[in-house]
């Protein structure tokens, strides 16, 4: 198996669990709770920011000492969009589920900023629709780099079976700006209906011999973990199975500039 791949645990708890020290990188955390009516997960920030998203269920969070109410709505990723939560360095958080509850914990480090915790509601957030023909997918942002963070971009992302996404390929592994930032970036999958599958391919330019350094393809299950540590990442969802992926980025700037692959750039003008 790609050491890329990252299979959440079958079940209820803390089901997945991606530290800095665990993917061999700098920046992004991803952790997932799958709980039961009436089970709590909980955690402390540190010196990281975190962003609560309520992927699936419902319920009562608290953030920084604040009682912050019932949250969440919707009971699937492929309908509506979600609640989350701003949560900044040197805070504690608490979610107790009120339904079942999929509930994902994006993290980055935290840069000092005197941000507040906040909810983030469905009116809050916007959505846009990216591609065209076969290529088409649903985008809505969460945290975006025109709201406020110190590190953290969240956005989540729907690709109908048939269609690719992350596509032409594009990537984000050089500090390069205005021309490319680089992002450590992870994908939290799910598929409808969950027997479906998809694919991914993580992979990097080819030097002067045709060696890459990075190049690996994989079948994507419901509930999987991708993690993009640099290179291109583009997705293909099978016919009839719509693929779900949660995006977290962070990188030592927090803007999104990305680098199309250069022998796949006439696709976006055709």
């Amino acid at each position: 198996m790609s050491k890329l791949l990252v299979k959440a645990d079958k079940g209820h708890g803390h089901v997945a669990h991606v530290t800095p020290q665990s993917a061999g990188w700098t920046y992004v955390g991803f952790d997932l709770h799958r709980l039961k009516a009436g089970e709590t997960a909980s955690g402390k920030t540190g010196d990281r920011e975190v962003c609560l998203v309520f992927v699936t269920g419902k319920g009562k969070a608290s953030a920084g000492g604040k009682e912050l109410g019932l949250l969440g709505e919707r009971m699937s990723p492929f309908e509506g969009k979600p609640w989350s939560v701003y949560v900044p360095q040197g805070s504690d958080w608490s979610v107790t589920a009120d339904t079942g509850l999929e509930l994902a914990v994006c993290s980055a480090p935290g840069l000092g900023g005197d941000l507040p915790v906040r909810v983030i509601g469905p009116d809050d957030l916007g959505q846009e629709v990216r591609g065209k023909g076969t290529n088409t997918r649903y985008v809505t942002n969460i945290l975006p780099e025109g709201k406020p963070a110190d590190s953290l971009l969240v956005v989540e992302v729907i690709t109908p079976g048939g269609h690719t996404s992350s596509y032409p390929p594009h990537k984000h592994d050089q500090d390069n700006l205005p021309a490319e930032s680089y992002l450590e970036e992870t994908y939290y999958h799910r598929l409808n209906p969950p027997q479906g599958f998809a694919f991914q391919r993580v992979y990097t330019d080819a030097d002067r011999n045709g060696v890459r350094e990075l190049d690996e393809a994989m079948a994507i299950e419901d509930g999987d973990v991708v993690l993009v540590p640099k290179g291109y990442h583009p997705c293909a969802a099978c016919h009839g199975y719509d693929l779900y992926y949660l995006n977290v980025m962070a990188g030592p700037k927090r803007t999104w500039k990305f680098h199309n692959a250069a022998e796949h750039e006439w696709l976006m003008k055709a």
